[in-house]
């Protein structure tokens, strides 16, 4: 073990770089997995600040208890936290509901927006929501408001927004404070008194109640059986660590990813070291100190490398966390502006060294021993290419075949067994047998074939650049295969989130209103004006809640030939129409009396209610609109509300926003996808730098040689930065192809008609493509500043 330690402390002494050199990867794998950790406490934190509190005096809690589902009770037998529970609560303390109002947020132009807010009613004296500036609400005319709603409107403490009463009516209100808590995907929050709350909403819903004071058996039996009674939790609503594995998956992945490049290098750093290896065989070394070398050396780069990825891990949080505040990711999560620590604690430090130890040890294991086996008679030759025996050959092209071929014969079968459960496991195996047989085994033939294809498009260096791909196969392939992987996880995902995007357009593509005029707080609309741009509208008015909507015959027939759908001359006042799913109801029973049913309409034209034909004398609950061809949608939403000035609730919502809020969910989740997947593609393309680096070391010679015959510094370094483009390139496209035609056998083994997305995909995989590539020459930067230094005297004198 001692002759063990000292040889590996030699080599760190007289190569660290080379030593140091396959922890590159590491440094990056590690500080993905910190930088997940970090950022996932970073958004638990600023979600758990923002949780609501149970003010210590606060005594007991009162809710409804959980019943059995009975099909048979009705809403008037149910238990509800409603005044006359209230009253007898008061009795044996202060009883306080806790309630949660709807109130409509008006934007800086006076106009409700799509969703509403929600109010959170909090007494003056029981503060539950903290804020991160200001003060809690006291006056009637003062609110809260989330610190999302906060970021993206610009709004601070003092600051005056416009709410609107429930009577529609808008009124100024001052911003008091800005909470911890932030909106989920931007919808608003707000703090208010039970004053101005009741003015907003009159009937609040009631979440629970606090009773301050009085013993428990006492609420209890005040209460009844019907309701629970429990001792208030003051961090009841905290949500611990629940958030911390959301980005773990990724920075796994990003691991895995920096442990292949990590034995791409070892490999690379033993062979070149062989005839040091195979002259201390001949002195009697044996096998065993010679690996335990290696693998002590791989301990030590994999500790300096955990040491380095720590330090690395708080900036690329922050760099994230930025990342998602511009994509709108953050909004999603209810939290912006997220400050994670920049440095890592001693807890985090040991975590990653003793991760990125074990790992550079798990990735040295293989190429330590395959070095070891060297032969003493190695020390008489030169190795200049990796030309496995004939053997080793024959058997890896046999294996590799077998392989491809299972993956073909898994991929056939899932193509067989579409729409069933086995269809996306066939899927997952067949992709992993085929990147085993193609870029793994024969990953020495397949990637020199990729990088051959390119080289017949180049000049002389990117023939120079193929040729060394052929010259060190095994390398070259190890290099690739990360990338290839990334490269095909992303292409994979991109592909099939953008079948599934058009799916949902689809779907939101079904027969819609072209325009839907509603009141954001479901208050009965007033007269809508009439407008040139619109061909044809129908009034839907309400006739009792959640029961069905009344509408004129001839104006609701006139609407659907607008919107090319035909209905029966059959339907007059005193029947009805039901939604296409109803088509074997033979009546709709309202009021004690039936209506026949004459005809069926498309259930998303019509929000999937009963239309009964004449019932015209309840208030205007939507008005539907038919606009005439080539209308701007947005263009007849801003002139409707601008013929409504006094009705800021008043909304209209368009066929157009339906696709478009579609849209957006998908282009989040893409991005969000590619950030994440972008990590391993971030520590793939340390491989090349990697790879490029041991190969300018090896090739001193030939480097020197062509600089004698007259090769610039410059065409040296084009040279590398050629060969590293090759690299990138046969990894993007390699990954881009594999993952391509996986994404569409995903998409044939659904049972689910699916196209293949086109140009919007294209586009997106361009430009990831264009970055791997400049990400590729950055990594080459330092190798070929390295091959331009080569002096040639030196550098042909060298052994």
């Amino acid at each position: 073990m001692s002759t063990s330690l000292r040889l590996g402390v030699a080599e760190f002494r007289a190569r660290p770089g080379r030593a140091l050199l396959p922890g590159v990867a590491l440094v990056v794998g590690v500080a993905c997995l910190l930088a997940a950790l970090v950022l996932s406490d970073a958004l638990t934190r600023s979600v758990d600040e923002g949780a609501p509190l149970t003010p210590s005096t606060v005594s007991h809690v009162v809710d409804v208890k959980q019943q059995p589902y009975d099909s048979n009770a009705t809403e008037a037998n149910r238990p509800k936290l409603d005044a006359a529970l209230l009253a007898k609560l008061s009795a044996v303390g202060r009883a306080v509901p806790v309630q949660e109002a709807k109130a409509d947020l008006l934007d800086s132009n006076g106009r409700a927006g799509e969703h509403r807010a929600e109010v959170q009613v909090q007494q003056p004296d029981l503060v539950r929501w903290p804020l991160a500036e200001g003060k809690a609400p006291a006056a009637d005319n003062e609110v809260a408001v989330d610190k999302i709603t906060a970021y993206e409107r610009g709004l601070k403490p003092g600051d005056k927004v416009k709410l609107a009463a429930a009577d529609g009516k808008p009124f100024d209100v001052t911003v008091s404070g800005v909470m911890k808590k932030g909106g989920m995907d931007s919808r608003p929050i707000l703090v208010a008194g039970p004053a101005l709350a009741s003015k907003l909403d009159p009937e609040p819903f009631t979440k629970e109640i606090w009773v301050i004071g009085g013993a428990r058996d006492a609420v209890a039996s005040a209460a009844g059986a019907s309701y629970v009674v429990w001792d208030p939790a003051p961090d009841a609503d905290k949500i611990g660590n629940d958030l911390t594995f959301i980005l773990l998956p990724f920075s796994i992945l990003a691991l895995a990813t920096a442990v292949f490049v990590a034995a791409a290098t070892f490999r690379a750093v033993y062979a070149q070291r062989q005839r040091q290896t195979a002259l201390l065989r001949c002195i009697g070394a044996q096998r065993g100190p010679l690996v335990r070398r290696s693998l002590f050396e791989a301990l030590i780069t994999g500790a300096l490398a955990g040491v380095g990825g720590a330090l690395l891990g708080g900036p690329m949080a922050w760099v994230l966390a930025r990342t998602f505040d511009v994509t709108g990711i953050s909004a999603l999560f209810g939290a912006v502006e997220l400050s994670p620590e920049l440095l890592p604690s001693l807890g985090y430090v040991i975590l990653g060294v003793v991760v990125a130890a074990l790992l550079s040890v798990m990735a040295a294991v293989r190429p330590a021993i395959n070095a070891a086996r060297v032969s003493p008679l190695a020390a008489l030759r030169d190795a200049e290419n990796e030309v496995p025996p004939r053997s080793v050959r024959r058997l890896r092209l046999v294996f590799g075949l077998l392989f491809t071929a299972g993956a073909a014969l898994l991929a056939m079968v899932a193509i067989a067994a579409k729409g069933t459960t086995a269809a996306p496991l066939s899927v997952t195996f067949s992709a992993i047998a085929a990147v085993t047989g193609l870029f793994w085994i024969l990953g020495p033939v397949t990637v020199p074939f990729i990088a051959r294809l390119f080289g017949k498009i180049g000049g002389t260096q990117w023939k120079l650049a193929g040729a060394e791909v052929r010259r060190m196969p095994q390398r070259s392939a190890s290099v690739a295969l990360p990338l290839l992987l990334a490269s095909s996880m992303v292409t994979f995902f991109l592909v099939v989130l953008g079948g599934v995007q058009d799916v949902a357009s689809a779907y939101a593509n079904e027969k819609r209103p072209d325009a839907t005029v509603v009141d954001a707080g479901g208050r009965a609309l007033p007269d809508i004006p009439a407008q040139a741009d619109a061909e044809a509208s129908v009034a839907l008015h309400k006739t009792e809640e959640d029961g069905p909507l009344g509408a004129d015959p001839g104006q609701l027939k006139a609407w659907l030939k607008a919107q090319d759908v035909s209905v029966t001359d059959q339907f007059v006042s005193g029947t009805a129409l039901v939604p296409e799913h109803w088509a074997d109801k033979p009546y709709v029973e309202f009021g004690g009396k039936q209506y026949e049913v004459v005809g069926t309409v498309p259930g998303s034209l019509t929000g999937f209610t009963p239309i009964i034909g004449g019932q015209t004398s309840g208030p205007v609950e939507k008005v539907f609109v038919a606009l005439k061809p080539g209308v701007d949608p947005a263009q007849f939403r801003a002139q409707l509300q601008s013929a409504l000035p006094n009705n800021p609730t008043v909304i209209v919502r368009t066929d157009a926003d339906e696709r478009a809020e579609a849209d957006r969910y998908m282009h989040l989740g893409t991005v969000l996808m590619m950030v994440l997947l972008g990590l391993s593609v971030a520590v793939a393309v340390t491989g090349i730098g990697t790879a490029l680096t041991i190969s300018v070391q090896e090739r001193r010679k030939e480097l020197a040689l062509r600089r004698a015959l007259g090769v610039t510094q410059g065409g040296l370094q084009g040279g590398v930065i050629a060969e590293a483009v090759m690299l990138a390139l046969v990894g993007v496209i390699g990954g881009g192809v594999l993952g391509f035609g996986y994404a569409e056998i995903a998409i044939l083994s659904t049972g689910i008609d699916m196209s293949l997305p086109g140009l919007k995909v294209v586009l997106p995989l361009v430009i990831g493509a264009s970055v791997v590539v400049a990400l590729a020459v950055v990594a080459a930067f330092g190798p070929s500043r390295g091959a331009s230094r080569i002096r040639p005297a030196a550098g042909l004198a060298s052994g």
